[in-house]
């Protein structure tokens, strides 16, 4: 009995919460009928203040650079090593090298299988990562594991590395992967908008090329893996940093004792084909018959990692799409309703990068989403940014930084980038004051820099008959096909445009 009514009790006391929840609290004002911007980012001010701590770096006798981050709060540790040769590397006929190269390390060693070394990943409750994207030179491998099995995966890791055999058995499957994986990349409207956008700012530069090509693959042997290998993952050319649960002198007596070895030889800096001069403005449609909706890309050449101007872009980018409190998404999705998203997005390496602003949306309204990224664009040239909108971007872009440092791995990350770019020192310690002192007038300046409208690019992937109407508008139109052929050449053997 007494337990039945401490049970009515509790349900008396829960009806009445909820009722009391359903009330009007305040004033009796209707919810608002979309998203309002408050230009308010909650932030605290103890969390902007940025302090990251310093790796320790030592140099083996072989010319390797180690880091070392010591953060005692969990027991693990990352050990990241960054190749300084990458996709920009590969040789003009076969586009995919270093990829392929990065994909193919663990498939086996003179003293491992590939199943060995998967079992022993398992084993350790490790983990094994080797990638170089398109449009890097960078080559990036990373373990992690226990501290305790630090040792241990070390080893691993660097017969993995210094020992890749890339046995032809296990080179046939992964062809046979790549193809299937090549075959479903050319079917996604994302990724033909961003390649079709790289031939177009990028010309005959290496970064201009964003995937392999079939007859690459055919083409691969162990030995041309053999050869990329043997070139370019050297010590001299290498990166090694440790963080997290370990000491300095440990990480430098594991380097010493499985990376020492390494033998070292020159590594003939790379040279690269000139980037070629702005294009005037011009339209790119990439027909894909029957499509509903239309992928959208519009920029243009900006800055290397290392320009000066590199922060005030990042933050007027922030200002136009770097987010769902950006302009970009305010106007095409919550205004006018185009599209479930808008964004823009700043990319810089050792060679310029670029400024992008992006979005999908149905056919019908291709016109009326250009007219808007344009408006945005000459907004942001045109009009000196409002102070409180500003203000939200700086918190914004300083908090995002901070929130992001939430491991060892991603703080050594940061001074990864800080070392292979060439950056200051202090470039983190002063972060958030560089970001902070960026005005109204430098944004703006900045803004009529790289915001060349004169020479955008704009790529379109879509129905063809559907869009070539809207595209017109915006500049002299070229077609190509999803294979990346034209569909129509002049006489004189140019790429026809349609006005």
């Amino acid at each position: 009995m007494q337990r039945k009514s401490i049970l009515f009790i509790l349900i008396t006391l829960l009806s009445a919460a909820l009722l009391s929840a359903q009330q009007p609290q305040g004033d009796d004002k209707p919810l608002p009928g979309k998203v309002q911007r408050l230009n308010r980012v909650p932030v605290s001010h103890e969390i902007l203040k940025v302090k990251l701590p310093h790796p320790k770096e030592v140099t083996l006798p072989n010319g390797l650079t180690v880091l070392v981050l010591e953060q005692h709060k969990l027991p693990t540790v990352s050990c990241v090593l960054w190749i300084k040769s990458g996709a920009l590397s590969d040789p003009a006929d076969l586009p995919g090298l270093a990829s392929f190269t990065a994909d193919m390390l663990r498939e086996g060693t003179a003293k491992r299988s590939s199943a060995q070394i998967a079992s022993e990943l398992d084993d350790l409750g490790a983990t094994f990562t080797a990638d170089a994207g398109f449009g890097s030179n960078l080559t990036t491998i990373q373990a992690s594991g226990l501290s305790e099995s630090v040792d241990k995966f070390l080893d691993l890791m660097s017969d993995i590395v210094l020992n890749a055999g890339f046995p032809s058995t296990e080179l046939d499957r992964f062809k046979r992967t790549e193809k299937a994986r090549l075959l479903q990349l050319r079917s996604n409207p994302g990724f033909l908008a961003r390649e079709r956008f790289s031939r177009a700012i990028y010309g005959g530069f290496p970064a201009s090329i964003q995937a392999t090509t079939n007859d690459a693959i055919q083409k691969v042997t162990p030995e041309s893996l053999r050869g990329f290998h043997d070139k370019y993952y050297l010590p001299g050319n290498a990166i090694l940093a440790f963080a997290g649960d370990i000491t300095v002198p440990q990480a430098t007596a594991l380097a010493t004792k499985y990376f020492g070895p390494w033998k070292n030889s020159g590594v003939a800096a790379i040279t690269m084909a000139e980037l070629p001069p702005p294009s005037a403005a011009h339209v790119y449609v990439v027909d894909r018959p029957g499509s509903v909706q239309s992928n959208i890309l519009a920029g243009g050449l900006t800055v290397r990692r290392s320009d000066p101007d590199y922060l005030a872009l990042s933050l007027a980018n922030r200002i136009l799409g770097g987010g769902s409190a950006a302009r970009l998404f305010a106007n095409l999705r919550e205004d006018k309703g185009y599209t479930y998203g808008a964004y823009s997005r700043v990319s810089s390496d050792i060679y310029p990068g670029t400024l992008i602003a992006n979005t999908e949306v149905r056919n019908a309204v291709t016109d009326g989403s250009l007219h808007e990224l344009m408006y945005e664009f000459r907004r942001l040239r045109d009009e000196k940014v409002p102070s409180a909108e500003l203000e939200e971007a700086k918190r914004s872009i300083i908090s995002r930084f901070a929130l992001s440092l939430q491991s060892p791995s991603e703080i050594m990350n940061a001074w990864l980038t800080v070392k292979y770019y060439g950056l200051p020192a202090d470039y983190w310690d002063r972060y958030a004051d560089e970001v902070a002192k960026i005005d109204a007038d430098t944004i703006q300046r900045t803004a009529k820099k790289y915001i060349d409208l004169d020479h955008l690019q704009i790529v379109i992937v879509g129905d063809g008959k559907e869009v070539r109407e809207a595209a017109s508008k915006y500049g002299a139109v070229s077609v190509f096909d999803a294979e990346g052929k034209p569909m129509e050449v002049n006489p004189a053997g140019a790429v026809s445009g349609t006005k």
